[in-house]
């Protein structure tokens, strides 16, 4: 199938292709189940899922499930949940531990063909005969055991004969290699532990180094996609599969991690920030988890979109988190009902309208598309308005309400402000206006004014709550996270990352579902949050309508 590169590993894939090196192409998505996906992953799943699916081929879905201390079935189901949620599928699921038996044949043929041996050296040992960067490696005193004593004590260790740490598997290779990785890596360790997927099966467990490339070549994966921290570990990849015996040998491909500056993405800090209690789960819609993400109401299309438009590129790129906002709001901009709400309500009253009169006004469900439904809603003497559209002081440039300036309510009249009532503390408690006959909007009305601003009418409204996110780190040391050239774990929680607004209100003739997204109007976008109850609404803010800190979480 002829396809058009669109980045390097598609020239890579069409040349192999080309050449005849595979005649049809297979990937592999290979999370390991340690943890909730984020962000980050989802150019490693965009790639490999879509790059199948573009080159009529078939990708499957493998956990790396070899270290069972840090893995658990809550993060299996929860990543098998986050890929269908971004649109994809996958061909078959596999388990690494269900190659174990081949894995370990395999490491039974390279001790008879003289390429493995066990070594008896502790880890504080290996590390030392390791060697450095400018230093070549020792050979192990074991390295020369015979084949067949190496072929005894490596079953010993299978049947669980001695203690962790004492022995491992390592193959033979090249301790003066300029490749540390090179350097008779260990590809065998004893554990004893209890595997949530095999229990105590297996006393031995392979380095994912060894068993990495194996499994991609039992599943007849053509090319294996991986982050450009298997760079280094890719001679090991070819040594293995070239040694192993399998007819398939899968070819390794590496591409740049993706970065967000203040985004805190690497796995053990996120579950460091909800064992401290600083998050209130992997879902805190302030992460960048999938989890998270999803709460907060962003689309998945606009993260595949924002991963294909940063590119795939070899090096490591630090992408400013207005351009992933650019694709939140343009995807958010096309499907989001607009819903009248205020956040910080104030009173207005108008003077000259009847007590106890409503009158019914039209409004339009989705004025971005040119076919659209409408809702009826009703306006009436009282009004709650934004405490951010009225100033006490008259300003020519202020296009909204001050004692004198006219806007229009959307939807209604055009209001021109008389007066308004204070508390104790100076507080604007209420705003006084008269309404302008003839001037409801649809009609022919010659009046023009510069603002138009939402309002809600109490007697047809629900009471809500509103979640408001900023990063979650806090500015001034957002170059500590990860991703920066001088990247730490110190990094300070941003004190109005999150701001709860619990006296909202929302229109009352609105069907409120967890589906729909919603742009409150000259608010933001929002979506329901599963704290909604039959009692209480409760909204997150996905984003707000532009960057502008006038927009973000202020209680102005």
């Amino acid at each position: 199938m002829e396809v058009e590169a669109t980045n390097f590993i598609e020239e890579i894939i069409n040349k192999d292709l080309k050449e005849g090196r595979f005649d049809h192409v297979q990937t592999r998505h290979p999370p390991e189940p340690s943890g909730y996906l984020h962000i980050g992953h989802v150019r490693n799943i965009v790639l490999n899922y879509g790059l199948a699916k573009k080159y009529g081929g078939v990708c499957n879905l493998r956990y790396d499930d070899t270290n069972p201390q840090k893995e658990s079935q809550e993060f299996v189901d929860a990543i098998q949940d986050d890929v269908h949620w971004l649109g994809y599928d996958w061909h078959e699921i596999h388990y690494a531990t269900e190659y174990f038996q081949m894995n370990y044949e395999v490491a039974l043929k390279l001790i008879k063909e003289g390429k493995a041996y066990v070594c008896d050296l502790s880890p504080e040992e290996l590390t030392k005969y390791r060697g450095t960067l400018t230093e070549p490696g020792k050979n192990s005193p074991y390295r020369d055991r015979s084949v067949e004593e190496n072929l005894d004590l490596f079953e010993r260790m299978k049947n669980g004969e001695f203690e962790m740490g004492s022995r491992c598997l390592r193959a033979k290779i090249d301790m003066a290699s300029p490749n540390m990785n090179m350097r008779d890596p260990v590809i065998y360790r004893i554990q004893y532990l209890n595997h949530q997927r095999i229990g105590r099966q297996w006393n031995i467990y392979p380095t994912y180094d060894f068993s990495h490339p194996l499994d991609d070549c039992y599943e007849g994966v053509s090319h294996s996609i991986c982050g450009p921290e298997f760079e280094d570990h890719r001679p090991l990849y070819n040594w293995v599969v070239e040694n192993s015996g399998l007819k398939n040998h899968s070819r390794q491909v590496e591409y740049a991690n993706l970065y967000i500056k203040g985004a805190i993405l690497g796995k053990r800090f996120i579950k460091k920030l909800v064992q401290d209690g600083l998050v209130s789960g992997f879902d805190d819609p302030r992460l960048y988890s999938l989890r998270g993400l999803r709460r907060r109401g962003v689309l998945p299309e606009s993260l595949k979109t924002f991963v294909l438009a940063a590119g795939i590129s070899k090096s490591n790129s630090l992408i400013d988190p207005e351009f992933l906002n650019h694709f939140i709001r343009d995807d958010l901009n096309k499907v989001s009902k607009r819903v009248m709400a205020v956040l910080h309500p104030i009173k207005l009253v108008i003077n000259n309208w009847e007590d106890g009169k409503e009158e019914e006004i039209d409004l339009e469900d989705y004025p971005q598309n040119e076919e659209t439904s409408h809702r009826k809603y009703y306006f009436g003497k009282v009004s709650l308005i934004e405490s951010e559209d009225f100033i006490k002081e008259p300003n020519p440039k202020f296009y909204r309400l001050y004692v004198g300036a006219r806007v229009r309510l959307k939807g209604a009249y055009i209001v021109e402000c008389t007066g308004f009532d204070e508390d104790d503390n100076g507080n604007v408690i209420t705003v006084y206006a008269n309404y302008i006959e003839g001037t409801k909007s649809g009609s022919d009305c010659q009046i023009k004014v510069k603002g138009t601003i939402h309002w809600i009418n109490p007697n047809h409204a629900l009471k809500a709550e509103a979640r408001l996110f900023e990063n979650l780190v806090d500015e001034e040391s957002q170059d500590e996270v990860e991703g920066q050239e001088h990247a730490t774990d110190n990094f300070k929680i941003n004190p109005n990352s999150l701001v709860v607004l619990d006296d909202c209100y929302v229109e009352d003739g609105v069907k409120y579902t967890a589906e729909e997204r919603y742009q409150f109007i000259r608010n933001g976008y929002f979506c329901l949050d599963k704290d909604t109850t039959a009692e209480k609404l409760v909204f997150n803010r996905t984003i707000t309508l532009k960057d502008t800190k006038k927009q973000k979480n202020s209680q102005k």
